[in-house]
Order: structure tokens, then C-alpha cells, then sequence
């Protein structure tokens, strides 16, 4: 297939490092602002800094959308109005929207927009609806399965597909859920305003009163698992898909390049005919050591039945957790260098290490090369720090620049998987 058909590999993004870590990756990336998205409790990107993350994307040769995709009451229009204006003098390439008011204003502004996965476009007469009302792409139903998917792409004419691969499901169709609203006694925590608070990821006890039994008595039984479909990619883009989606816009940058890289590796081996169950193997380890649920293939093949829910626990269950080791204290630019304080472990030659920053854009993945202690050069590992009072100062070479205060992190393995688990 001719690269300019090639399909688009969308990253989600939380903030301005998860744009530093997919830019090598991503084919276009995803975000929310300070309103009007379904990931209010993300990050976000602020919207005084809308034009520069999309001047990013462009300057890389990346796609930027923004979602504006909760529904939106009538004393909002004018802040909504304010957004999609700044929005189009930043030359963002499509909204993502779903209420028809909204289409219509981003209509009158010229905005291109894709519909949101809210508007739960589930067949053939949906979706060209809105190709007649002029969407750029549909982001499917995720309820449907793959012969669904196929049907509804043979039936438009040029409004591209677009369907989730990866991330969080809602056990809820497509998200349009108002248990979180009804267990807060507040509309402020509606999952259709994007403030869900997760409560399916609880344990609940369901009684029958007609057999005076507890059907689920302390179980995680709506707690559906992660979509993971990295080993049919062959066969969703030979579907026509246009556009995979990556969800986790909730996710830290560790999880978000790990994840994109990986499906991107993925499609290009498909493009060159090396896509491999070798390759496969290797994805899926990958994946299982950041944030996860367990795996499924949610609608894809068929409705998902009990397996697909993570009964015995809830939030992570990667074997590997993000512990933070450090923080930057000075960057000498004409050496390529940091002096770093370890606060926590050791460190060895070969280690792979994050830089991420908490008020900076900073997100760097690599291994270390070399360890200087003092005048002590070419160690192949430091000391062992294991509290405040044997902290230690460190020089190492990095690959691109940080800031002061900048975080050090590494992944570790967990050695108590039975514990709650909630990091990373």
C-alpha cells in the first residue's frame, strides 16, 4: 500500500511530555483542553498553549486533534465558542465532537470534525448521516464486532473509519454511562461530562431477593479488562480501517510511548511482511509491563463473555511498577551531561532510566552510559542508596537536554503482585 494510504496510528496525549515521548511514533495525537472533554481528571493541554502544541505536530509532521466530545447545555456556547476559535487560529486538523449543537458551531467556523465514539455510530444509516453532515471520519461504536465494521466502511464514500485498538474499555456502551453521576448524587461526576469517577472498577455485592442469594458478593464483576488487539493488526487493517486509536489520555508517558511504539512497530511490520507470532510475543511482553488490566479483544470477535472481565483485582496488574530514583540537578549543555541526586537504589551501566519533568515539557527514555562519582570516572554502578542519609550526587551523559528538578525514574519488578497496586 502507497505510504500516503497508509493507516494513522493516533496517541493519546495527557500533557506536553506524553507529546516529547510519541512524536518519534504517533502519525497524529489526541487531546483535551481545560474544557469540554471526556478526561477532565487528565492533565490536559492548557488552552494558552493550544498553538504550540499543534505547531509541534506539524513542525514533526503529525496530525493534532482536539476533543470537545461531552454534551454541552446551553450556557456554555460561548465558552465553547472561545475554544474552537483558538482552536482554528491554531490550525488544529479536526475536532472531535459529538453534540449536534457543537458540530454545528465547529460547521460555521470551518473546523474539520470527526464524531466522537460518544455518538455510538453503530450502522450503516449513522454513519452516513454524518457524511451527508460533512464529518471527516467516524469514530465507531466500540460495540461493534469486526464484520459490523467492515459492513458500515463499504457503505461511505469518502468519510474516513476510525476504531480504538488499545487501552481502557467502559463497561458501558461506548461510554454513555450514569452510574458514577448516581453513585456521587451529582451530575459534576457525570461520565458524560468526562468527571466518571470508575465506580464499575469497585467491588460490589449483588442480592437476589427472589433466591435470597448473593449473585456476586465482593467481586469485581464490571470490571472490564484492557482492549489489546497489537496481534490482529493484520487483519483490522486489511478491514479498511483508516485510523487506530490508542486510549490513555489518563496515563503517564511511560505507558503512552511503550504502548504507541509498539503498535507502530507492529504496523510497519505488516507494510514490510514481517509481521511475525515472534514479534507478537515480544509486543505483549512489552505491553504487560506497563499500566494494564489483563488483555482482551473486547466487540471485535464476537460480544465479550466473563473472561473478559478482571474479576480478582482492580487497577494495575503489571508484574513491573515506576519508582522514582532521583531528580535532575544540573544540566551542563556543552558536555551533554546532568548531575543527578539518587535518592533511592542503584544505579548500573545498561540501566534504563526515564527523565520526566513535573512543571517542564522534559521526557527522556535511555540507557545509562557511563557513572561519575566525584572525580571517579568509568564506574560500571554506583552505591546502593537506601535512605535520606546516604543520598549521593551522580554525573551522567544524556541524550538530550533537562531541566533542574526534573524526576529519574525506573521500572522494577513487583515483589508483592498480591498487594494493591497503583503506580505507573
Amino acid at each position: 500500500m502507497d505510504k500516503k494510504n497508509k493507516i494513522e496510528l493516533m496517541a493519546p496525549l495527557k500533557n506536553l511530555q506524553s507529546l516529547n515521548a510519541v512524536l518519534p511514533y504517533a502519525d497524529a495525537v489526541y487531546f483535551g483542553v481545560e474544557s469540554f472533554n471526556m478526561r477532565m481528571f487528565s492533565d490536559n493541554i492548557q488552552l494558552r498553549n493550544l498553538s504550540e502544541v499543534t505547531k509541534i505536530c506539524h513542525d514533526n509532521n503529525k496530525k493534532a486533534y482536539l476533543t470537545t466530545n461531552i454534551i454541552i447545555y446551553e450556557n456554555e456556547f460561548n465558552i465553547l465558542d472561545n475554544v474552537l476559535e483558538e482552536a482554528k487560529k491554531s490550525d488544529i486538523d479536526a475536532i472531535i465532537i459529538h453534540d449536534i449543537g457543537a458540530i454545528e458551531l465547529a460547521k460555521d467556523k470551518g473546523l474539520p470534525f470527526h464524531i466522537s465514539t460518544q455518538a455510538n455510530v453503530s450502522n450503516s444509516r449513522s454513519a452516513r448521516f454524518y457524511e451527508k453532515l460533512g464529518a471527516d471520519r467516524l469514530i465507531l461504536a466500540r460495540e461493534l464486532n469486526l464484520s459490523q465494521i467492515k459492513e458500515i466502511k463499504s457503505t461511505l464514500t469518502s468519510t474516513e473509519i476510525e476504531t480504538f485498538v488499545h487501552g481502557a474499555q467502559c463497561t458501558s456502551v461506548s461510554g454513555r454511562c450514569y452510574f458514577s453521576a448516581e453513585i456521587c448524587g451529582a451530575q459534576e461526576y457525570s461520565a458524560n461530562r468526562g468527571r466518571c469517577v470508575q465506580p464499575c472498577r469497585r467491588k460490589w455485592r449483588v442480592y437476589d431477593d427472589q433466591s435470597n442469594e448473593f449473585l456476586y458478593d465482593g467481586v469485581f464483576f464490571i470490571n472490564a479488562k484492557d482492549l489489546c488487539m497489537i496481534e490482529y493488526i493484520p487483519e483490522l487493517i486489511e478491514a479498511k480501517i483508516d485510523a487506530f486509536k490508542i486510549e490513555g489520555r489518563m496515563r503517564d508517558p511511560i505507558y503512552i510511548e511503550e504502548t504507541v511504539s509498539c503498535y507502530k512497530e507492529a504496523i510497519n511490520a505488516y507494510y514490510n511482511n514481517e509481521f511475525t507470532q515472534e514479534k507478537v510475543k515480544s509486543w505483549l511482553k512489552r505491553l504487560n509491563m506497563v499500566y494494564n488490566r489483563g488483555f482482551s479483544t473486547g466487540f471485535y470477535f464476537g460480544r465479550p463473555l466473563g473472561g473478559e472481565i478482571q474479576r480478582s483485582r482492580d487497577g494495575n496488574i503489571s508484574t513491573y511498577k515506576k519508582v522514582e530514583i532521583g531528580k535532575v540537578l544540573s544540566f551542563f549543555p556543552e558536555k551533554g551531561a546532568a548531575k543527578i541526586l539518587l535518592t533511592k537504589g542503584q544505579l548500573k551501566i545498561d540501566d534504563e532510566i526515564y527523565i520526566i519533568g513535573t512543571n517542564t515539557d522534559t521526557y527522556l527514555k535511555q540507557k545509562i552510559t557511563s557513572l561519575q562519582i566525584k572525580q571517579k570516572q568509568n564506574l560500571t554502578e554506583t552505591p546502593f542508596v537506601s535512605s535520606q542519609n546516604n543520598r549521593i550526587t551522580v554525573g551522567i551523559l544524556v541524550n538530550s537536554p533537562v531541566k533542574k528538578n526534573d524526576k529519574i525514574f525506573k521500572l522494577q519488578k513487583r515483589t508483592h503482585l498480591n498487594s494493591k497496586l497503583t503506580n505507573n
